[in-house]
């Protein structure tokens, strides 16, 4: 029996030692701690060497930096995000509420997302006095109608262009030219005038009317626009920049040939350019395949990573120019779709010039249509068709 207040004596194969058990885990504890400790200066054991203590390893390795930095910016772009979605939805909301009353009420039924369903979008360019063209305070003419058809099944986009003098029957009010509808009935009678054109196989699933002199601050807004210019071309004397005395002297608007950086006010004279008198071939046709040019090159813009980091400071300030009836989910679908596009046709309708002021159309016109709706092979326009020919090119070519 062990005397009053000393510890147990235990036996080992060794003797008697006084002290706690040396269990397993102990000793590694005692071996953790006599390898953080070194002694330099001879190895006679004796400690006349100085003691050098191990650096503590660091936590913070670079994965959980780099994990660290990847989780950071997701947050920021999320944030970012949702802040030029906000943005956008607050200018939608406004541009939706300048679409005339009743529009909506003649638009075909969108059958699923923009995602996954072919779509129909009418695009009118409306020309009036805000747009800065003196003598213009009443003409609301429809200065330029284009229709945008997706394709998701072939990843394709579509531009089908209308010319403004085509002949058309305006449902109550006979044959005129195609640009008086939105003259006469507003956005409303424009469709139901295309739908009767274009029949039951392209109907209009949602319209977009663009303000002509705002559209100028759009594309200033993003920065400009990049067009390939075809051919070089002097345009007659129409919206002279300059004093009276000088207009006289000038020859009009000059642009040459190959890819221009456009601001807003020389986009919008490009777009509106019907004769070139470097080309006398060049007509009102020549005009809308412009148009189409600028329309793809602002939406390219409108699509680029610069805009997006711009969008929760300008999302509200570009939807100024338009009224439709699109949301909010509808555009940021349109513009996965114009992002994954791999192709891209460009369409005209046309016919002939009979001496009467008009464009009549014929069979041409319809066999447009079908390769608009991917069920014939995209044809040029005959060249027997002269200037006006209708037809439908790709991507890379022109007309």
């Amino acid at each position: 029996m062990a005397a009053s207040g000393e510890k147990p004596y235990r036996v080992y194969r060794g003797g008697r030692t006084k002290g706690k058990v040396p269990l397993p885990s102990r000793e590694r504890d005692a071996k953790r701690d006599e390898r953080s400790t070194y002694r330099s200066g001879g190895g006679d054991g004796g400690g006349s060497g100085r003691q050098v203590l191990r650096r503590p390893r660091s936590d913070w390795t670079w994965k959980r930096w780099t994990w660290v930095t990847l989780l950071t910016l997701v947050v920021v772009l999320l944030i970012w995000s949702l802040a030029g979605y906000l943005s956008v939805r607050s200018g939608v909301a406004a541009a939706n509420k300048r679409l005339a009353p009743g529009t909506a009420s003649v638009l075909a039924k969108q059958n699923g997302l923009l995602l996954s369903s072919g779509t129909n979008i009418l695009l009118l360019g409306t020309d009036h006095s805000t747009n800065g063209q003196p003598g213009r305070s009443s003409d609301q003419h429809s200065d330029s109608m284009l229709l945008l058809h997706t394709d998701p099944s072939r990843h394709r986009l579509v531009y089908l262009s209308i010319p403004r003098d085509l002949r058309a029957s305006i449902p109550g009010y006979g044959e005129q030219k195609i640009n008086a509808a939105m003259q006469i009935g507003g956005p409303k009678l424009a469709i139901e005038t295309a739908d009767a054109l274009f029949g039951p196989g392209l109907q209009i699933n949602h319209v977009v009317v663009v303000d002509m002199g705002a559209f100028v601050s759009l594309i200033d807004a993003v920065g400009g626009i990049d067009v390939n210019v075809p051919e070089n071309i002097l345009s007659d004397k129409f919206d002279c920049p300059f004093s009276a005395t000088r207009c006289q002297s000038w020859k009009g608007w000059r642009f040459q040939k190959g890819v221009q950086h456009m601001n807003g006010h020389r986009a919008l004279i490009y777009s509106r350019i019907r004769v070139n008198q470097l080309n006398p071939s060049d007509s009102d046709i020549s005009r809308g395949a412009h148009q189409q040019q600028v329309l793809q090159a602002a939406m390219n813009k409108l699509a680029s990573v610069g805009t997006f980091f711009r969008l929760p400071f300008s999302g509200g300030d570009l939807m100024k120019p338009l009224s439709t009836d699109l949301s909010t989910m509808q555009f940021i679908q349109l513009g996965w779709l114009k992002f994954r596009a791999g192709s891209t046709l460009h369409c005209r309708l046309g016919g002939r010039a009979l001496g009467d002021g008009y464009i009549t159309g014929d069979q041409e016109n319809i066999n447009v249509i079908q390769m608009v709706l991917g069920n014939s092979a995209p044809q040029p326009p005959p060249p027997v068709d002269g200037p006006y020919g209708p037809g439908c090119v790709t991507g890379n070519q022109s007309f």
